[in-house]
Order: structure tokens, then C-alpha cells, then sequence
């Protein structure tokens, strides 16, 4: 799978596109880590963007004054939760016509694992999701499928959005220039990376165990 392999190569060499990027763009940079932010929580089509691994190399960069910290903060979480807004009311819009097979990058088991999210944890679901690839990208769009009130996921989509920037921006800020985690960048991404996608994968696994019992 030469697709999956590159993309896991990016992500663990984030560090090396971002100096690329910084090198070339300078403080447009900001505009482009707004955009991956925004597309990655915002469109359906885009889960396989960094997310949690990018905001934390963001962060390691920041440590040595290469990029602000506040501005990062604050720029990043309003990507989150406008990304969340539009994702939303995309699911509000179109619903579960998305999956219909018609379009290759609406996955149904994607689509599924998210539910199975939001039969256990509920609209907390919109917090919670946020640390959890995938699923965090196919949250919102599911509560706009299923209705719930505008104003109460706006409260969720801004509490997590500023939480999971700030945990994870703050995170390599202040532990990404340590010398073990940064001769080993890569491997602390890949960590961050399995860690991320771990609660998503246990909960498949035991919703595919309880409903093969049945």
C-alpha cells in the first residue's frame, strides 16, 4: 500500500516539511497550518491530514522562537472550531446521503465508528473526539446528521477545540526540545500517532466482539 506508506512517512517527518515550509513561505506559514487545521477537523474528505502529530511539531518549533506560541494557540483553535462549525452543518445539509457509495472518500466503516462513538460517550463525543483521529474528523458531520442543537455543539466544539490545540501545541512547547524526544522525533510522533488511534481501535474491536455474540 504505497499510498499508506508515504503518508506514513510524511507524518513522521513533519518536522522536516515544516522547516521546508517556514524556509520558503516564512509567516504564510501560519495561513497554511490554519488551513490543514481546518480542512482536517472541517471536511470529511480530509482525515488522513495531520492533526495531533502536526500541532505537536508546531508547538517543538515554537519552544526554539521559530514560530509564536500565542499566536499558535489562538490561530489553530479558531481552525478547530470553524472547521467543527462547517462540518456540522455540512452533516446538517447533506446527512447520510454522503455514504451512499457514489463517493470514494466518504468510508462507511468510518462513518460507522463514529456512531459507535456516540453510542457510548454521547455529545460529549465532540471533546472526546477531538484526540481521536478519524473519528474526530467524522464527529461533527454526525451530529449535524443527528440534529442535536446548534448552540449546545457549539459549546462542545469550542471547549474541545481549545483544549486539544492547546494540549497538544503546549505539549511539544514544552517537552518536544527535551534531548530524548528530540533525537528521537519520529518515534515520538509515531507514539502520539498509535496512542491517538488506540481508544477508536479498542472500541471497534469490542462493538465487533459484542455484536458477533448476538
Amino acid at each position: 500500500m504505497p499510498e499508506l506508506t508515504d503518508l506514513l512517512a510524511f507524518l513522521l517527518h513533519l518536522d522536516r516539511y515544516l522547516d521546508v515550509l517556514l524556509a520558503r513561505y516564512g509567516n504564510w506559514t501560519y495561513g497554511l497550518l490554519f488551513l490543514v487545521i481546518f480542512a482536517e477537523t472541517g471536511l470529511v474528505a480530509t482525515p488522513f491530514l495531520p492533526g495531533d502529530s502536526l500541532l505537536f511539531t508546531v508547538g517543538t518549533f515554537a519552544s526554539r522562537g521559530v514560530l509564536d506560541v500565542s499566536l499558535l494557540v489562538v490561530l489553530l483553535s479558531a481552525a478547530a472550531i470553524l472547521g467543527d462549525t462547517v462540518n456540522y452543518w455540512i452533516g446538517n445539509r447533506i446527512g447520510r446521503r454522503a455514504f451512499d457509495g457514489r463517493y470514494r472518500f466518504f468510508k462507511r466503516e468510518h462513518l460507522e465508528r463514529t456512531e459507535h462513538f456516540y453510542e457510548k460517550y454521547g455529545p460529549a463525543t465532540i471533546v472526546l473526539a477531538r484526540f481521536v483521529p478519524i473519528v474526530r474528523t467524522f464527529a461533527p458531520f454526525v451530529a449535524g446528521i443527528g440534529r442535536m442543537s446548534y448552540w449546545r455543539f457549539l459549546l462542545f466544539n469550542v471547549t474541545g477545540g481549545i483544549a486539544w490545540v492547546l494540549i497538544f501545541v503546549l505539549g511539544g512547547f514544552f517537552f518536544g526540545n527535551i534531548p530524548v524526544v528530540k533525537n528521537n522525533f519520529s518515534l515520538a510522533i509515531l507514539l502520539i500517532i498509535l496512542v491517538s488511534l488506540l481508544p477508536a481501535l479498542v472500541g471497534y474491536l469490542r462493538h465487533r466482539t459484542v455484536k458477533s455474540t448476538h
